[in-house]
């Protein structure tokens, strides 16, 4: 089933990363491959159930990819794909803003 996509960009955009974890999550693996644990312990506030279902979805939207160790305990790593890579101008920008903008308040 094909994932339905509004006509307008920004939406589009807006409807891929547009919550705060998905944001963060982008944040953390540009950097490189992160285990689950390291990102729920780098997100702070956000618990397993969220993280989990914000993964799964970038997973499913082509932004990352999952990959499952056939170990006791289960170790998984989430990393970038290319689609993923390609939103850090996006992110610099943003921070770039947020910079600005706590220099004014």
């Amino acid at each position: 089933m094909e994932k339905y996509l509004p006509s307008c960009p920004v939406e589009t955009s807006l409807l891929l990363i547009g919550n705060k974890w998905k944001i963060l999550i982008l944040r953390d693996l540009l950097s490189g491959t992160k285990r689950f644990g390291e990102l729920k312990k780098s997100l702070g506030g956000i618990t397993q159930k969220v993280l989990t279902a914000n993964l799964r979805s970038m997973e499913a939207d082509g932004l990352l990819t999952r990959k499952i160790y056939a170990e006791v305990p289960p170790k998984v790593e989430y990393t970038l794909t290319r689609t993923g890579i390609s939103l850090k101008p996006v992110l610099d920008a943003l921070g770039d803003w947020g910079k600005d903008y706590q220099s004014v308040r």
